[in-house]
């Protein structure tokens, strides 16, 4: 989907909540944006940096039970093979071999980082960006809904700033993020199609009888005085504004 397109259901109406933009106006941001992907096995990969190379082995046995990977367990038996090599030398007292320990440490140290840091991304991969998709359109899911709880309860405590910022008119420009509220007493018949278990039939039966006896107060109402069937009732609920 191309950016800026207008996801529709096969039936060409807007998804619940979809909010069109404005003609000659600026969208306002849909939710919060996606969590960067943080990289995986940096931990991992410091192990042996950070222990100056004592702990290179272990790292190396960890990652080949991981991925069992055959390459990756002869890079920690050779890693371990270099540690005894170095403490060896060590144990010998002469000054020479022990420079000669202590530079197949560093070794040990500097290759096993290095080492580390190439094979992190095989060892831990990077997450599938469809469920980090699915995450963040669960993320924006649970923050529309915030908006609409807070713009039902700025229309109780302010019905005329409510007005002010045309909530429940996604017809009209606004700046205004309602989280996909529809105001039912004044928007549209269009619009009001949109709505879950609406139709153009009933959407237009629902103009008629505001034109006729005026606007409604509950989804109950509505329900009744045009006929809507039960279960399109609490889906309504969630998106359908009632304003004077």
């Amino acid at each position: 989907m191309s950016p800026g397109s207008d996801p529709r259901s096969p039936d060409g109406r807007p998804p619940f909540g979809h909010r069109p933009v404005p003609s000659g106006g600026r969208p306002v941001p849909s939710g919060p944006p996606p969590k960067p992907l943080v990289p995986r096995g940096l931990s991992w990969a410091f192990v042996p940096f950070v222990t100056l190379g004592w702990g290179t082995p272990l790292s190396f046995l960890y990652a080949s039970v991981k991925t069992r990977s055959a390459g990756l367990a002869t890079g920690a038996a050779a890693y371990t093979s270099g540690i005894a090599l170095s403490m060896y030398l060590w144990s010998l007292g002469d000054v020479f071999l022990f420079l000669v320990g202590s530079f197949v440490m560093t070794m040990v140290w500097i290759a096993g980082t290095a080492n580390a840091f190439a094979v992190r991304r095989s060892v831990f991969p990077a997450g599938v960006p469809r469920d980090r998709m699915n995450e963040h359109a669960v993320q924006v899911a649970r923050h529309r809904r915030v908006l609409r709880e807070d713009a039902r309860r700025l229309c109780v405590d302010d019905p005329a700033l409510a007005h002010e910022l045309r909530i429940g008119r996604p017809d009209l420009e606004r700046t205004y993020d309602d989280g996909g509220l529809v105001d039912v007493n004044h928007a549209p018949a269009a619009v009001l199609a949109g709505l879950p278990g609406l139709s153009a039939e009933l959407a237009g039966r629902i103009v008629a009888h505001r034109a006729e006896h005026g606007g409604f107060v509950s989804v109950e109402e509505l329900a009744v005085d045009v006929d809507l069937p039960p279960v399109a009732l609490p889906k309504l609920k969630e998106y359908a504004l009632f304003l004077e």
